[in-house]
């Protein structure tokens, strides 16, 4: 029983004890959410006296800018209340002075409308005074004519036509006297001022004038040179001569070889060859091709450099390439005998001197005269005269029309259409009639041999043709595979038929057809 009360009161005792620990933590929690409250408040205020205080700076900010931007406006406003003002002031001013100037305009005008008034009223009294002047003077001629008709016994019309009559028969006679004696002087004057001109340029040029021939020396170190260029049974001659298609002429002359072929070209590369392979010593058929290739190539390389130096000797500017090219063949071209380049440079020189001399364009004349006789280096390769073939080359590369017209007319196959065209055909007459600078027989040789050629090249699987001895053999190269042994044979007999219709020819004509296969390797 002790027990239970003691734990009784234990637990009266705790309870109580609980009960105020409670009231104690309540009074405690009031306490502190007093001073929280406090606390709050005090921070309230003070977040409230900030914007308070943030509000009436920004306030007095807006103030402040909107001040600011009110007087820039105005500050603005004002600039562009005077430029205006600035601007209708110029404005005014222009229109004061425009003003002003139409005014001193009008006044002028006014003034010059009162004197064309004065001016037309003075032109008035005088048309009023010519008009009385003029009836006055048809009066008195009138009453003059009746006087003259009552004492001539004529009347007006019959005597003008009488008048007239006389007068155009005193001219007529007087007319024909002039134009008579007009004639004769200046028929006189021209004859005698051509024959000046004409002497006065051939006197100025002197240059020489050479028959060129057929055949070309070529001189040896010593007689056992002419051995190696026969070559062991003669190999060495047949493939030099086909290979350049010329003739060569071994004989007991000393110390000399003769090459003759018609083709002053293919006569100058073979004479080269020679001379090449007599000073390299090494002479034999694959030599003796390499040898001729090159030579062929110096020949064209020499055709260039006379082209050109021609071209420039005689003064001739802005001339095709390939004209320059024909230009330098006429180097070894000939006409009746007369080196053809020779010739050229000597008929443009003179055709200078003529139009120098009668105030025509030189640099034209010459041009003309250059370009005359270039279809002749064409005619062994083309059909036609020199004249057409000239004529096509040179429109083909755009020369003037009054050139062509040198090439055309000079031969008189067409009419001259210019006093160049005929200073040309006089030049070149002049050039090739002086004595001794033309032959006749050798143009008509050298004729004869580029029509065999031609002849035989007409035939199909033909290579290429040499007319050599003369024009008294021909050898025709076949290409192997288009022509065999058989054909070759049937080949030669028909080049010889042809020949026998178709050309005049002395003696007669050795046809060889050479057909030759070559099998080439080499070893490495």
């Amino acid at each position: 029983m002790p027990v239970v009360i003691v734990v009784i009161a234990a637990l009266l005792f705790a309870g109580a004890v609980g009960v105020g620990f409670y009231h104690m933590g309540r009074a405690a929690e009031r306490r502190a959410a007093l001073r929280a409250r406090a606390t709050a408040e005090s921070i309230a205020e003070r977040i409230l006296a900030d914007a308070h205080r943030d509000a009436e700076a920004f306030r007095n900010t807006l103030v402040l800018t909107g001040k600011d931007e009110l007087e820039k406006a105005r500050l603005a406003w004002e600039a562009e209340v005077a430029r205006r003002h600035e601007e209708v002031a110029r404005v005014e001013r222009r229109l004061d002075e425009r003003e002003a100037t139409l005014g001193r305009k009008l006044e002028v005008l006014e003034r010059r409308d009162r004197e064309f008034e004065g001016r037309v009223a003075a032109l008035a009294a005088r048309e009023e005074k010519i008009t009385a002047s003029e009836a006055e003077a048809q009066r008195l001629v009138g009453e003059q004519r009746r006087r003259l008709e009552a004492l001539a016994g004529l009347s007006a019309a019959d005597a003008k036509q009488e008048l007239i009559k006389a007068i155009e028969s005193e001219a007529k006679a007087e007319a024909a006297a002039l134009v008579r004696n007009a004639k004769d002087q200046a028929r006189r004057e021209a004859d005698r001022e051509a024959r000046n001109i004409v002497a006065l340029a051939i006197q100025r040029i002197a240059a020489d004038h050479t028959a060129e021939t057929t055949t070309a020396a070529v001189a040896l170190p010593n007689d056992e040179m002419k051995g190696r260029i026969i070559g062991r049974e003669g190999r060495n001659i047949r493939a030099f001569e086909t290979a350049t298609g010329v003739d060569v002429i071994i004989d007991d002359t000393p110390d000399t070889v003769v090459v003759s072929c018609f083709d002053p070209v293919r006569r100058e590369v073979a004479r080269l060859s020679l001379e090449r392979l007599i000073t390299d010593g090494r002479i034999h058929p694959g030599r003796i091709e390499e040898v001729v290739k090159k030579a062929q190539a110096d020949v064209d390389q020499q055709i260039q450099e006379a082209g050109e130096q021609a071209v420039y000797d005689v003064g001739v500017h802005g001339l095709h390439p390939e004209l320059v090219k024909l230009v330098g063949r006429m180097k070894f071209r000939t006409s009746y005998g007369q080196n053809l380049l020779k010739h050229t440079k000597e008929t443009c020189w003179l055709a200078g001197i003529m139009a120098a001399e009668l105030k025509l364009d030189v640099a034209l004349a010459k041009r003309g005269a250059l370009l005359h006789d270039v279809g002749k280096v064409l005619t062994h390769e083309s059909e036609g005269t020199h004249v057409e073939l000239g004529v096509e080359v040179a429109r083909k590369y755009g020369e003037n029309a009054t050139v062509i017209n040198c090439i055309q007319a000079h031969h008189d196959d067409v009419p001259h259409e210019s006093p160049i065209s005929v200073i040309v055909q006089a030049a070149d007459a002049v050039s090739g009639s002086r004595p001794g600078a033309r032959r006749e027989a050798f143009e008509s040789y050298v004729k004869r041999l580029t029509k065999l050629e031609e002849l035989a090249n007409g035939f199909p699987g033909v290579e290429k043709t040499f007319a050599i001895q003369a024009g008294r053999e021909i050898r025709v190269v076949v290409t192997p595979d288009k022509i065999d042994d058989a054909r070759a044979t049937a080949l030669s007999d028909e080049i010889a038929r042809k020949i026998e219709n178709e050309l005049q020819y002395p003696g007669q004509i050795k046809v060889v057809v050479v057909r030759e296969t070559r099998s080439i390797d080499f070893a490495r």
